[in-house]
This record gives structure tokens, C-alpha cells and sequence, in this order.
């Protein structure tokens, strides 16, 4: 076991010392699985709705936009605030981290009617949250879900400290980000590089909770119907790097 983890540890060091070539590489793979392009800025709107491949592309073309100064800031009028008034039609559902510095609509830049968004402390989820969920995915017929995590998150910060007596309902927090945590513990890399692979790892675990999640989102997601991804916002240059093993893992591409 012990060599296994040294082995492990080895790997991951590798992996964060080539965090802009690796990155690329990921981008890379995920683009030609999604048949999007490379410096492409725009995806419809409604075939994002009808189609969560291609929602996923209008994501990562709305990123692309807020990371490279270019930004439309789409539906953000008072008109589109008030036009709503009847109904919704969110082609994407974000679990996202209520962290401050990570506004979903902007870093997305997406506008009124576009994201059904819940977040909370390291996007842990519990009852409130999977109904709110399936609420998006049964009623308005949202189906694509991205688990968005990011750099230097406060609350997976404090899992990794596991602290003994935490204050208030703070342990329920740590509890849920806990194994993640130890996998990024065991990996023995420095702080900042061990915290990096606990967000990245807690997105992961959180994915694979959504997934065979009883009883909607586990056959939503085994038929297809619905496509549950994670991705991680990185706060110095904008981007959202979405996880590749989440993306072929898909059921669209995992029977490939």
C-alpha cells in the first residue's frame, strides 16, 4: 500500500507541475469529444436547451469570452428581468460554491432565464439541494448539470485541516468534503498543490454522488436523458476547466 501511494503521489506531483500543458491537453481532448472549436465564442441559445452536448459547448464559449476580455453580458436588461415573468427555460443547472468571487452568470457570461443555480459552502449538497435539483431537472426540464468548484476554496481548505471541535453546523460541511481531503492528504504534496487536488477531487466525488443518486438523477443520467459533469473555476486567469473523466464518462461517449 505504502508504494502504491508513493507511486500515487509521484503521479500527482507530475500532474501539478505541468498545470498549463496538462490543461491544454484536457481542453484539447474535451473540445474534439464536443465537436466544439478552438477560439470560438458563441452557441445558440435554444439548441443549448434541446441538446446538453451542445449546452456544454455554449458554456465553455461563454467562458471563453468572460476569461479573454470579451464579455456580452447577454439578457442582463431590465426588459429581460421583467419578460420572465411567465416561466423559465434554464438550458443548464450549476452547483456551484457560494463563494463571492465566483459568480456563476458572469464567469459563464450568461444572462437572465439561462442558469439554474444553487450553491453552498464547497457545493456540498444534502436534501434541500437534491430536490432543488431535481426540481430543475423534472419540472423545467434542465438537462445539463455541471458540479462547479474552484481555486483556493475556503471550505475544502478547512476539511483539509480537519479540525477537531468545528463551530456550529461547520462540521456538517467538513463531513461531506472529508474524503476527498484524505486523498489529497495521502498524495503528500506541498499545501497549495494538495489543496488544488482535494477541490478537483471533491467536484469528482460529488459528481459520482449526483449520478447514482435514487431515484430520479441516476436514470436520468443512465439513459442519457440528463449529463452531470464537473469543472473547476481557476481565479487568476478566469477559467473554467472542466474535469475530463467527467466529460468521457458521459454515456455518449463512454460506449465508444
Amino acid at each position: 500500500m505504502k508504494n502504491f501511494l508513493t507511486v500515487a503521489a509521484m503521479l500527482v506531483s507530475t500532474f501539478m507541475a505541468l498545470p498549463n500543458t496538462i490543461t491544454a491537453q484536457n481542453n484539447s481532448n474535451i473540445y474534439e469529444l464536443l465537436n466544439a472549436k478552438e477560439g470560438e465564442y458563441f452557441a445558440d441559445r435554444d439548441s443549448a436547451y434541446l441538446d446538453p452536448y451542445y449546452g456544454l459547448k455554449k458554456l465553455i464559449y461563454g467562458n471563453n469570452r468572460f476569461a479573454d476580455n470579451k464579455s456580452i453580458r447577454p439578457r442582463q436588461t431590465d426588459a429581460d428581468l421583467k419578460n420572465n415573468e411567465l416561466g423559465q427555460k434554464p438550458f443548464a443547472t450549476i452547483i456551484g460554491c457560494a463563494d463571492s468571487r465566483v459568480p456563476n452568470e458572469i464567469i459563464f457570461d450568461q444572462g437572465v432565464g439561462d442558469l439554474f443555480i444553487t450553491r453552498t459552502a464547497g457545493q456540498v449538497m444534502a436534501e434541500a439541494s437534491y430536490g432543488t435539483i431535481e426540481y430543475a431537472t423534472v419540472v423545467l426540464n434542465t438537462k445539463l448539470i455541471v458540479v462547479l468548484g474552484h481555486e483556493s476554496c475556503g471550505a475544502v481548505g478547512a476539511a483539509m485541516k480537519l479540525p477537531e471541535n468545528p463551530p456550529g453546523h461547520v462540521v456538517t460541511l467538513i463531513n461531506a468534503i472529508k474524503p476527498a481531503a484524505l486523498f489529497a492528504n495521502e498524495a503528500d504534496l506541498e499545501e497549495k498543490e494538495e489543496l488544488d487536488l482535494a477541490v478537483r477531487q471533491n467536484v469528482i466525488e460529488q459528481v459520482k454522488l449526483l449520478r447514482g443518486l435514487e431515484p430520479v438523477m441516476s436514470r436520468k443520467f443512465a439513459s442519457g436523458e440528463t449529463l452531470i459533469v464537473g469543472a473547476v473555476y481557476n481565479l487568476k486567469t478566469g477559467r473554467v476547466e472542466f474535469i475530463e473523466e467527467t466529460i468521457m464518462s458521459l454515456p455518449k461517449f463512454a460506449k465508444k
